[in-house]
């Protein structure tokens, strides 16, 4: 990837909807040259797909908990058990497996607390291998950002 690539990455990430002809605008190409470069990054799986970004509260669920999991074993097939289940809870948007003192890091929306007790007894007490669950609440939020720190990559 070089410079181009970079900025027109960093343009999809602030608009996704965005005109091939607006985009070649903002990166300073031709319409025809930038739309290949966005074919073949999405191509390579540098670009994985173009979604919406929208407000949870909006849509009924402004409680967000991270929700820190530490397993009773580690053996592999505990954690796949673990990470099989966890791709299938709708309410848990990103999970992290983690250096330190838990094994996962769990973001999860729900609609308010009753939604978080329904959630832990209903889906994560159901997992096998879970040994401890430590959750915290985010009561507001400082900063969101879907757009990468890509400025790194445009030095080459």
């Amino acid at each position: 990837m070089d410079k181009k690539d970079y900025q027109i990455i960093r343009e999809l990430q602030k608009d996704g909807r965005q005109t091939n002809q607006e985009l070649s605008e903002r990166v300073g190409l031709s319409p025809s040259p930038c739309l290949r470069r966005v074919k073949n990054l999405e191509k390579a799986g540098v670009i994985r797909g173009y979604s919406a970004v929208v407000d949870p509260g909006e849509c009924g669920l402004p409680t967000t908990a991270f929700v820190r999991i530490t397993l009773d074993r580690h053996t592999e097939e505990v954690a796949q058990g673990f990470e099989e289940a966890v791709r299938g809870i709708d309410e848990i948007l990103d999970c992290y497996v983690m250096s330190g003192g838990s094994d996962y890091l769990l973001r999860v929306l729900v609609a308010d607390l009753k939604g978080y007790e329904r959630f832990v007894r209903t889906r994560l007490h159901r997992i096998k291998g879970v040994a401890a669950i430590d959750s915290g609440f985010a009561y507001g939020t400082v900063k969101q950002s879907t757009v990468f720190p890509l400025s790194l990559g445009m030095d080459s």
